[in-house]
């Protein structure tokens, strides 16, 4: 995509960390802003952050896990702007700590309805409208590293990620072989400076309570992810690195500078290649 002025960027999760940096991103270039959000504050205060770089903005109160609130933010893009031209299916969460055979199926449920059935949803809600259009576009999905390589986090999160990494590179090739002028790209970095590491305050009446309380080994998961903030990625150069890829058509972010990132990923596809068991002393990438 080379031309950005005037155009539409849809932003599930976009009042806070990756998805607000997307949308300030987008804004930048001239773009009005649709952001979809289950937190009403923040989102209150992205409208405005966003609405002061002289750009049209539509916040909207979603729920990514239902379908038909996912449906609702496609109607009323579509209704306040008439088209959409850049999706992103952001929002997402960490979930609950604990090994994937002790976890509850509300824990489960709640991980892969966030993280991977709101992806499901957005595009059922807005590819078809995109098509519709004939007008050239693009859909961001937000993986992570977690979607490339498994065994550094969580189980449900692991799963739901590599979905979203599957569903992406399914998506381009259907719609490539379609001939549709809308490129794909699937976001996965590694460790965030986010506050997807305190998700839970967004957990839905709909999922109960976390099952677990934090065990010894997790309440030092988080300490060594708070001491690790300071050097992880900024949202602001995320948001830099999907907006080239969005104007590349460049299928994977995967966030470079970082030999560890790219070692994890290239003994991962070794391991499957030569038919050999990974080592279990993975480490935090």
């Amino acid at each position: 995509m080379e031309t950005f002025e005037g155009k539409v960027a849809v932003v599930t999760g976009g009042a806070s960390g990756l998805g607000l940096a997307m949308a300030q991103r987008f804004a930048d270039a001239g773009m009005n802003i649709v952001i979809g959000d289950i937190e009403a504050e923040p989102l209150a205060m992205a409208e405005a952050a966003i609405a002061a770089k002289g750009v049209k903005v539509l916040p909207r109160r979603t729920d990514v896990a239902k379908a038909e609130d996912v449906e609702a933010l496609a109607e009323s893009a579509y209704r306040t702007f008439g088209g959409v031209h850049v999706l992103c299916n952001n929002a997402g969460i960490g979930g609950s700590p604990g090994a994937m055979w002790e976890l509850s199926l509300d824990d489960w449920r709640w991980v892969v309805d966030v993280d991977l059935w709101s992806v499901v949803h957005g595009v059922r809600s807005f590819v078809p409208r995109m098509i519709a259009s004939g007008e050239e576009a693009h859909v961001v999905n937000t993986a992570s590293l977690a979607g490339l390589v498994s065994g550094a986090v969580g189980g449900p999160y692991t799963v739901a990620k590599f979905g979203v990494v599957a569903l992406s590179e399914q998506l381009y090739y259907e719609l490539g072989r379609a001939g549709h002028n809308i490129g794909v790209s699937v976001l996965c970095p590694g460790f965030v400076n986010t506050n997807i590491y305190d998700s839970g305050r967004n957990r839905q009446p709909g999922y109960g309570e976390a099952a677990n309380e934090p065990t010894a080994e997790a309440e030092q998961l988080r300490a060594t992810l708070q001491a690790m903030r300071e050097q992880m990625l900024q949202p602001a150069e995320i948001g830099d690195l999907v907006f080239e890829a969005v104007q590349s058509r460049s299928l994977y972010i995967i966030p470079t500078g970082s030999e560890a990132l790219s070692d994890a990923v290239r003994a991962r596809l070794e391991n499957v290649v030569e038919r050999r068991n990974p080592p279990l002393d993975l480490p935090l990438i």
